[in-house]
């Protein structure tokens, strides 16, 4: 991983009033995408699915909303 996710909300939640939120999201993509390298998952399609599914869950518990969620994953 070479940068911090960069997350972008559009009408889900005002991002100034979430910061704490937008953090928690970021910090959790960090760590579930460090997690599925250790487990040497290397599919995208896997890593998109584990990513939405780990974010949905976080902001259905924090929210009560079920947000679309884009994972988009470069490789360099």
């Amino acid at each position: 991983i070479l940068s911090d996710p960069d997350t972008i909300s559009r009408g889900f939640v005002y991002v100034r009033d979430s910061e704490g939120l937008m953090h928690e999201v970021n910090r959790l993509v960090t760590d579930t995408a460090r997690r599925m390298l250790e487990e040497n998952v290397s599919q995208w399609n896997v890593m998109k699915q584990t990513l939405k599914d780990a974010l949905g869950q976080y902001l259905y518990e924090k929210t009560k909303r079920r947000p679309m969620i884009l994972p988009i994953i470069i490789e360099v």
